[in-house]
């Protein structure tokens, strides 16, 4: 039974993570047992001096008989049984010899008694007298001194005890390192041989009969027989190249078709508007031919017709601009009388709810082709304008750049921006966001063009609600 390519992965997947987590899982345990071990010889250390400090007021009080000396050791061997009791509570379970354990603890515990008695019978000196208090003094030193000797000796051998169990669990821990390290490096090897074998090697054949593809070449790829998604996916290519060689002649008639269609669309929805004005004004013109009382308003209407006369014929020679370039010259030209000339040209058609800044200084002179420059400031303010729908400010800015001998200048205003996903479609042909019959899309695909034959680069960037900023920069 063959698996498909989702199954292979999920079964290695599936015995990928069991592995994974099995030696993490020791590599956890064998860690977690060694902090616990070195939690312990730490407690052990301070045990060891607790009893050590607990031993030297003992000898203290032997050589001085002062009581102080024996409390201050009592003090102390209470702190001794409240940690060995807590060692034998918290670490039984990583103790070597638990009975050797507990056999400590009673001791600590006899070392007390004996300890906390002597005392009482200091308390009594009077009434026992002072040769039995001697007496009992002896006794209990020798009996201490014993117990003492005996409960340091014992626990500073648990300690290296405890010690070399340590350092054999470290051993363990990079046993279980270089095992691990092997067993992922292992899962790697296994892991790139699956993926070379049923991903890597069907994807080559796939991207190589691609690029046959791209080519123009439709021989059929070689036949993938994995059983999985990608023998599927060869046996569809196969059938998409069959039909690309018995349709190919009719694809590329039906490219040729859809590009006209979209020239023949964008360039009636742009005409349509002024077609449609001129038609209403002559027909009112001619209704009222006979009044001779209103000839300011038909001058208006003629004004009207001639103004969307224009407007047909600037649409028609940016259509012919686009689709054939006519002679290019560049000439010395001054950009802020340049921009001046232009702001003229359109200054009706900035309302005024819109503030103009400008920013070009005058002593700007470069070698352009005026008219096409021109062209390019009146597209990208009309359009800045268009943005603007309740107002804003529109910006033109210039500099020179002394470093690399080229200048730049730029159109910035606050209307409402342009989508992300639209930013690399704005100088695409016919691309508009407009309403239709408000926009044929070739002012900026004409702008790209014009500013690529002066070898410059246009930028822009935009913010939806904030604004759009076009930059160009061009060669002096």
């Amino acid at each position: 039974m063959k698996l498909t390519l989702r199954q292979k992965v999920f079964f290695h997947f599936i015995i990928f993570t069991v592995i994974t987590c099995t030696v993490w899982l020791l590599i956890y345990f064998s860690f977690n047992a060694l902090n616990r071990k070195i939690q312990l010889i730490n407690q052990k250390n301070d045990l060891f001096n607790i009893i050590l400090e607990a031993r030297r007021y003992e000898k203290n009080f032997f050589l001085r008989h002062e009581k102080s000396d024996l409390e201050k050791a009592l003090s102390y061997v209470d702190q001794a049984a409240s940690m060995q009791q807590q060692i034998e509570n918290r670490f039984t379970g990583y103790i070597h010899d638990p009975e050797l354990l507990r056999e400590r603890t009673r001791e600590i515990r006899s070392y007390r008694d004996l300890t906390a008695g002597f005392l009482k019978k200091m308390d009594e000196a009077d009434s026992i007298g002072a040769r039995d208090l001697k007496e009992a003094r002896l006794d209990f030193q020798k009996k201490i001194v014993s117990l003492g000797r005996r409960i340091t000796s014992e626990t500073e051998r648990i300690q290296d005890i405890e010690k070399a169990r340590l350092y054999n669990l470290l051993e363990e821990s990079k046993k279980y390192l270089l095992i691990s390290l092997f067993v992922f490096i292992l899962l790697a090897v296994i892991t790139a041989f699956f993926l070379a074998v049923n991903v890597g090697r069907p994807l080559k054949v796939i991207e190589n009969g691609i690029k046959k593809i791209s080519r123009g070449d439709y021989s059929k790829i070689p036949q993938i027989n994995t059983g999985d998604e990608f023998e599927s996916l060869a046996q569809s290519l196969n059938n998409m190249i069959y039909e690309l060689n018995k349709r190919s002649d009719q694809l590329l008639q039906a490219e040729k078709m859809s590009s006209l269609g979209t020239l023949t669309s964008g360039v009636a929805h742009e005409l349509n508007n002024p077609l449609n004005n001129i038609s209403t004004s002559v027909q009112i013109v001619l209704e009222e031919m006979d009044e001779p009382d209103d000839t300011e308003y038909k001058k208006e209407l003629l004004k009207e017709t001639e103004h969307q006369v224009d407007r047909a014929r600037d649409i028609v020679r940016a259509l012919l601009e686009f689709s054939r370039q006519s002679e290019f010259s560049s000439g010395e030209q001054n950009f802020r009388k340049l921009v001046d000339n232009t702001m003229h040209l359109i200054k009706g058609d900035i309302p005024s709810d819109i503030e103009l800044n400008i920013h070009v200084p005058d002593d700007i002179n470069v070698k352009i082709d005026s008219s096409r420059i021109q062209q390019v400031l009146i597209n990208l303010i009309l359009n800045s304008i268009h943005a603007m729908e309740d107002g804003g400010t529109l910006d033109v800015t210039a500099f020179e750049n002394e470093r690399d001998e080229t200048f730049t200048f730029k159109v910035k205003d606050t209307g409402k921006g342009i989508d992300k996903e639209n930013i690399k479609k704005i100088f695409d042909p016919f691309f508009t966001t407009k309403e239709v019959g408000k926009g044929s899309g070739l002012g900026l695909s004409i702008i790209h063009g014009i500013i690529e034959r002066h070898g410059g680069t246009i930028e822009v960037q935009s913010e939806l609600q904030k604004g759009t900023e076009f930059t160009v920069c061009l060669p002096k």
